[in-house]
């Protein structure tokens, strides 16, 4: 019997693993990831809500930060460094921190998810104000830096959320705009990197994308603003060019080249003709 175990925690309906071949492995480990997508659109009620106030708070100025630890941590830093080569922003517009700074990206950082008052230290740094809001990211929703973190932005009037993937958290208790995609236990007891990290990226792609297309970063369903970082995103942008204006690849990128960014082409070339 298990009691008072975050859902994320709970024994695997499997037993035996080491036994299994392995097409009964990848078998049985896609069946679990077939439930993920059905738990997160459970929660588009609560996203909604959050991305609303994400938006109204970025109209003001303000920044979107995201927390966590372990894998949470590092899929809010992945989200939030995808933001500016994908949209144009500017790199301080989405901020993720990780429980022991940037050397957790690789490598565990003994104990740093368990100082209740470091994620408010790490926030300081950014000079984090009420314009601001703050996500949480913990699979089990017990994270005591990221519970921490929430905590004391609330106090001081700052928009808090949260992406958990257990039901009636201490995290979703202190949050504002909580979201529980409550996905079960792993299939590997407690390996949060699997199910619940699926659930959790698929959660932070609809926060930042849905985010970015209401602040005008989308044209049609195309990414007018990303940033030519490579010869792909160069060809990418070529193409949109040749396709919305009707001209050869040559000149579309040479106009790309010259004004930046597809956007800055469309708006310009018109007013080039004339």
């Amino acid at each position: 019997m298990e009691i008072n175990k975050p859902d994320t925690e709970k024994q695997s309906k499997y037993n035996d693993l080491e036994k299994m071949n392995t097409a009964e492995l990848l078998a049985n480990i896609n069946k679990e990831d077939q439930t993920i997508a059905e738990n997160v659109q459970k929660q588009l009620p609560e996203i909604e809500s959050l991305v609303n106030v994400i938006v109204e708070n970025m109209q003001k100025g303000g920044r979107l930060f995201y927390i966590g630890a372990g894998t949470s941590g590092r899929l809010g830093v992945l989200d939030a460094s995808e933001c500016p080569p994908t949209f144009g922003v500017t790199a301080d517009m989405v901020i993720g921190l990780i429980a022991g700074g940037d050397t957790a990206l690789r490598n565990a950082v003994e104990n740093a998810e368990d100082d209740k008052n470091k994620a408010w230290e790490d926030l300081q740094e950014f000079d984090i104000s009420d314009n601001d809001t703050l996500v949480g990211i913990a699979a089990s929703g017990t994270t005591p830096y990221v519970i921490g973190g929430i905590k004391e932005a609330r106090k001081r009037g700052i928009s808090t959320g949260c992406v958990t993937c257990s039901s009636g958290s201490p995290l979703a208790e202190v949050s504002e705009f909580p979201i529980e995609v409550v996905t079960g236990p792993e299939f590997v007891t407690g390996s949060t990197r699997m199910k619940a990290g699926t659930a959790q990226k698929l959660v932070l792609n609809m926060i930042s994308t849905s985010t970015m297309i209401k602040l005008g970063k989308v044209k049609g369903n195309r990414m007018v603003d990303m940033q030519l970082s490579n010869k792909k995103l160069v060809g990418r942008g070529t193409q949109m060019i040749m396709e919305e204006l009707k001209v050869a690849q040559s000149e579309a990128k040479e106009l790309l080249l010259k004004h930046g960014s597809v956007r800055n082409v469309l708006i310009n070339y018109k007013k080039e003709l004339k």
